[in-house]
């Protein structure tokens, strides 16, 4: 694989870690902004709504532009917008540094799958795409606890400041190991466009799409205060617990692929689906115990990103049925829909604190869960009846 391809990795991972990372940072930063905690919660909903902007609509709008200066300024906007974060006088100020990230989060993982395929053979597109999503994964696993160690140890500024330092070092990577004649797709015409948001059933797989991040992000971004006040873990054990979710992501990542691969994506996706209802309803039970809450969150990280495989195969098959010129901007609005989710579920969890307590946010994020599963259900009902039809 061509080194070009590991400075794609190397931004996947400091994209991914700054995505994340904020859920372990939630009441560090509530405590030194002096806001509440769904006023912290509400910078991961925002970061969400930055992602599903710039996916589909930067997207259309640099179609033209050169791959490389289209990656290079997307970094750049990435390492200002931590830069910003990370020197942030007010809470206000922070707000905006995690929406221009955001801006750049989405558009990159648009366009940098084209990338990666353009810098190999055709025999080795599906491998140079997984090495970059790769980038994504180990964020979960190391990214993530480590930057949530730094934030409790040196303040939560820190952390934003060694993300813009990860950044800028991809940027000179992308800059010197990315050449500048990658081969480029033609731009869907505005009306193909269109199509790829006025389908019914690509609508129906967006809307999978957003209840199953929604149910998890609702417990989700609360989990270092659902662990700090509920399970009574101090603040130094949140990070180690956030490595131990996320190597079951890595884990959940690989076997969802393969769970996709083998049964198809809607069987795969009730399967995901269903297991993520049983196992928030669990969570309410026993987050009260540490050893029970820790074994509950392993499972959960096994299959909390599970369904990203399957969901955007499915995406990608049902474009290639009803938009099959705008493929490309179909996966990039299922990347919006992902955030899309993210936020809808971290607002849901904030009203939840405030209104109800903690510990509901579980329960509740089961139930958006289980509207997921009868989504997916209803989706592969109408695949059934498509094919009795032909």
């Amino acid at each position: 694989m061509p080194l070009a391809l590991w400075a794609l990795t190397l931004s996947a991972f400091a994209i991914g870690t700054t995505e994340f990372v904020i859920v372990g940072l939630v009441p560090t930063i509530a405590n030194d902004l002096g806001v509440s905690l769904p006023s912290a919660g509400l910078l991961v909903s925002l970061y969400a709504v930055g992602v599903a902007i710039g996916a589909p609509v930067l997207t259309a709008l640099t179609g033209k532009w050169n791959r490389k200066i289209v990656l290079i300024s997307l970094m750049g906007l990435f390492v200002l917008g931590n830069l910003l974060a990370w020197q942030a006088p007010s809470y206000e100020t922070l707000i905006l540094a995690r929406i221009l990230t955001g801006l750049a989060h989405g558009v990159f993982f648009s366009i940098g799958s084209m990338i990666a395929t353009s810098l190999v053979s055709k025999d080795k597109e599906a491998s140079a795409i997984a090495i970059m999503f790769t980038g994504l994964t180990v964020a979960l696993v190391t990214g993530v606890p480590l930057g949530t160690w730094i934030g409790q140890h040196f303040g939560w500024r820190a952390t934003f400041l060694v993300v813009s330092v990860l950044g800028l070092i991809a940027l000179v990577g992308s800059a010197i190991l990315v050449p500048k004649n990658l081969k480029q797709s033609i731009p869907a015409t505005f009306k193909e466009q269109l199509q790829v948001i006025v389908k019914p059933r690509l609508l129906l797989v967006y809307l999978m799409t957003i209840l199953g991040y929604g149910g998890t992000f609702t417990a989700f971004t609360y989990l270092a205060p659902i662990l700090e006040q509920e399970t009574g873990f101090a603040p130094s054990a949140i990070g180690l617990i956030m490595l131990v979710y996320g190597a079951s992501v890595a884990v959940g990542n690989i076997w969802g692929g393969k769970l996709a691969d083998k049964r198809g994506p809607i069987s795969a996706l009730s399967i995901i689906f269903s297991a993520l209802s049983i196992i928030l309803l669990a969570l309410t039970f026993t987050m009260d115990n540490k050893v029970a809450a820790v074994l509950t969150i392993l499972v959960w990280g096994a299959f909390a990103f599970g369904n990203v495989p399957g969901l955007q195969l499915y995406v990608v098959k049902q474009a290639q049925k009803h938009t099959p010129n705008a493929v490309d901007v179909a996966s990039g609005l299922n990347i919006a829909a992902f955030n899309i989710g993210i936020a809808l579920g971290s607002i849901i969890g904030g009203s939840v604190v405030e209104s109800m307590t903690l510990r509901d946010t579980a329960w509740i994020g089961a139930v958006i869960s289980a509207l997921a599963f009868i989504a997916t259900r209803y989706s592969g009902l109408l695949d059934k009846r498509e094919i009795q039809r032909a």
